[in-house]
C-alpha cells in the first residue's frame, strides 16, 4: 500500500496517479471485500484496545473533490467500532466566532484524546485550498500556511499523536457520473448541491492546490496517501489496510489483566450475592 504514500519533498503532479488503479486487488472484488470484512474485525479489536489502554492519539484526515468518498470511508472502513472512542469532526464555512481567532484555533479543539480516533471529514487544509481557488486571502498569506500547518501537526505528534492524511483521488468523469446518480434518485437529491457545480468547473485550479499540499506539507510524522477513489471498494480495502497496520506498529496492550486468584474471589462474591438485599 506504501506505493500511494507521498514521499517528503517528492514532486506530485496528479495525472502520475491513475484513479482506477487496483494493484493490490489482483484476485478481484470479491476477494477484495472478503479482505475488507477481516480488516474490519481487525480494526475493531485494534480501536477497542486503544480506547482501554488509553494512551495513544489517532488522527484521520480526509480530503479530496465533492463526491470522492469521505462520507462513504467513515462509513464502511469505521463500520462497527466503539462509537465511544472514535468521532467524526467536519469543517464547514467558519463561523463569526472561529474567523475571530486564527484558522487553526477551531482545528485543535477537534484533536484526538488519550485513546480516541477522529476523523477529519475536511480539515484545516481547506485553509489553503478554498482560500487559495477562491481568493478569500491573500497569496503571501496562505503561502505561510503550509508550513505553519507542517510544525502544527509535528506538535501534535510530539505530543503522542498519529496522524494519517488520505487524498481521496477521483476524475472528472467519475464525479461527473456520481452528480448525475444523485439526481437520477429522488432519495439522493438531498446530497446533491448545485453550489458543487460550481465547484466542479475550477477543477484544474483544485488539482493544482492540492498537488501543493500533497508536496508541501507529506512530512515523515504526517505522510500524505494519495488514494485511488474510482473504485469504492478498492479505496475502502487500501484504507482499511494502512490504518490497521499503522495502529499494529503502535504496540496497543490491553490494561493489566487480574490474576487467577483474584477472578477466583470475584466469582466467588458474585455467586454470594443476593440481589434482592
Amino acid at each position: 500500500m506504501h506505493a500511494y504514500r507521498i514521499d517528503p519533498g517528492q514532486r506530485v503532479n496528479l495525472d502520475d496517479f491513475d484513479p482506477t488503479d487496483t494493484r493490490y486487488a489482483k484476485d478481484g472484488k470479491e476477494k477484495a471485500e472478503q479482505s475488507l470484512l477481516q480488516l474490519n474485525r481487525q480494526l475493531e479489536a485494534l480501536q477497542e484496545s486503544l480506547y482501554a489502554e488509553h494512551r495513544h492519539r489517532v488522527l484521520v484526515v480526509l480530503q479530496g473533490m465533492d463526491t470522492s468518498g469521505k462520507d462513504g470511508v467513515i462509513r464502511r472502513v469505521f463500520e462497527g467500532v466503539n462509537p465511544q472512542g472514535v468521532r467524526v469532526a467536519s469543517f464547514k464555512v467558519p463561523t463569526p466566532v472561529e474567523l475571530d481567532h486564527d484558522y487553526l484555533w477551531r482545528v485543535h479543539q477537534q484533536t484526538p484524546a488519550r485513546g480516541e480516533i477522529v476523523i477529519f471529514n475536511r480539515s484545516h487544509y481547506e485553509d489553503v485550498l478554498v482560500v487559495r481557488v477562491h481568493s478569500l486571502v491573500p497569496e503571501p498569506v496562505w503561502k505561510k500556511r503550509f508550513e505553519q500547518i507542517n510544525a502544527f501537526e509535528k506538535l501534535l505528534t510530539d505530543e503522542g499523536t498519529t496522524i494519517l492524511k488520505f487524498f481521496l483521488h477521483i476524475d472528472p468523469q467519475e464525479q461527473k457520473e456520481r452528480l448525475l446518480e444523485r439526481l437520477e434518485k429522488p432519495e439522493k437529491h438531498w446530497k446533491f448541491n448545485p453550489g458543487d457545480l460550481r465547484e466542479r468547473a475550477l477543477w484544474k485550479e483544485y488539482m493544482k492546490a492540492y498537488e501543493d499540499v500533497l508536496e508541501k506539507t507529506s512530512t515523515p510524522w504526517a505522510p500524505w496517501y494519495v488514494i485511488p477513489a474510482n473504485k469504492k471498494w478498492y479505496r475502502d480495502l487500501v484504507i482499511s489496510a494502512l490504518l490497521v497496520e499503522t495502529l499494529q506498529k503502535l504496540d496497543i496492550h490491553l490494561p493489566a489483566t487480574f490474576s487467577d486468584q483474584e477472578v477466583a474471589e470475584y466469582r466467588r462474591q458474585l455467586s454470594q450475592e443476593d440481589p434482592l438485599g
